[in-house]
């Protein structure tokens, strides 16, 4: 029995039948975004949120299923039960290491568990909102989108912080303070870079660039009482590695989050001190890091008040979403693809067939787009050219690399 469901979750045909529904299912939720936006928005902006956040919870809670039921992906969380106490009851701006493939996936796992995986926005390059399905959901979700233009983009900024932060339930708004996913080359320029300017270099991050954040921070001191720092590590030793085709493919993978809450007003006002209390954090970070890696903990070596382990369970919600979608999509469009494919006309073979191979090439194109081989260079040039990331005009990234960067 378990080797059949081992086969099962690695069929090509089992990962298109997903990738059929995920996508229909998504251009559907768009739509009915698309009618609310026009149609709702403009009299009652309060219930187009309220039932903008169902709508993604039910968009995103499909790929939160992958980890948590298809996968059974493990993901340990280590924070104090006073800062646990207000996760899911208020607005956050989250830093977050951008190192693995799937850490978004992993975020959105820890999101989902405290009730506000429909409100979770990012920071993201204004070229994202083209994409259909996720791009076309963040748009009229209210993301930050960016032009990578400090000039900009600031302006863009204050207005999209003050929209998001009127929402009536929480919000989390992600902010990857490196700019781009980790790699080595990437690294070995942010190490030269901060040799070259005076700066302690980082041994498992890039240099942070704190433009976007301390942009940010007048905005959020009214409404947004906290930022969590999230601290994401996975052993070096896993013989599974953290992969989007791994977790499609039902292997588990075992994850470690710290999550740290920092009062927003014990952030200093001044821009300058603001900045450097990032890069201070940052170090923080590369401590608890590189004390993971060496001891399997992140507090052994890190100077960093240990937290107790907390085993959040997985909900049924995004199993029980999942199977609707499922159904709801699969069956008729089965239905309407075997009559084409057995209609023993060419032209409609070659019309179902044709369906078939687009989704089929979403799905890979998907994946692909996750891949750290595939990560975008723009970090390395960056640094290469001498930029400095304290004052680095272009805009953070959104956790997902885009399209244009492939």
């Amino acid at each position: 029995m378990a080797g059949f469901l081992s086969m099962l979750k690695q069929s090509t045909l089992v990962h298109l039948c997903f990738a059929i529904s995920f996508f229909t299912s998504g251009l559907i939720i768009n739509t009915v975004q698309c009618v609310l936006y026009l149609g709702l928005k403009p009299f009652n902006k309060h219930l187009y949120r309220t039932i903008g956040y169902y709508l993604c919870y039910s968009f995103y809670s499909q790929l939160v299923f992958l980890a948590d039921w298809w996968s059974d992906t493990k993901l340990n969380v280590y924070i104090s039960d006073e800062d646990m106490k207000y996760c899911g009851s208020e607005h956050v701006l989250l830093l977050m290491n951008h190192t693995y493939e799937i850490d978004w996936l992993l975020g959105w796992m820890f999101c989902e568990k405290v009730r506000v995986l429909g409100n979770c926005k990012a920071y993201a390059k204004k070229v994202i909102q083209y994409i259909p399905t996720i791009g076309w959901a963040w748009k009229f979700a209210e993301f930050v989108f960016l032009e990578r233009s400090f000039e900009k983009d600031r302006e863009t900024i204050g207005r999209q912080i003050t929209e998001i932060l009127d929402y009536p339930d929480p919000v989390w708004l992600l902010l990857n303070a490196e700019g781009t996913r980790f790699t080595e080359q990437k690294h070995e320029a942010s190490v030269k870079f901060a040799q070259e300017k005076g700066m302690v270099p980082l041994k498992h991050h890039l240099i942070p660039r704190t433009k976007g954040f301390t942009a940010s921070l007048p905005f959020l001191r009214e409404k947004c009482p906290a930022v969590l720092d999230i601290q994401l590590a996975i052993s070096k030793d896993s013989k599974v590695k953290p992969t989007i085709f791994n977790i499609l493919n039902g292997k588990q993978i075992e994850a470690h989050m710290c999550v740290r809450r920092f009062p927003i007003a014990m952030i200093p006002t001044n821009e300058a001190e603001a900045a450097d209390w990032v890069q201070d954090l940052f170090r923080d970070k590369d401590r608890m890091q590189d004390s993971f890696h060496r001891t399997g903990n992140f507090f052994t070596d890190s100077d960093v008040a240990e937290r107790p382990k907390l085993q959040l369970h997985r909900r049924p919600t995004t199993l029980i979403n999942t199977a609707f979608w499922v159904v709801a999509t699969l069956t008729p469009m089965m239905y309407y693809l075997m009559k084409l494919l057995f209609s023993g006309e060419i032209l409609y073979f070659s019309i179902g067939a044709g369906i078939i191979f687009a989704f089929y090439m979403l799905m890979v194109k998907a994946i692909g787009m996750s891949k750290i081989s595939k990560a975008s260079s723009y970090g390395a040039e960056k640094l290469k050219n001498g930029h400095s990331p304290s004052h680095e005009p272009s805009a953070p990234e959104a956790a997902t690399e885009t399209a244009k960067d492939k």
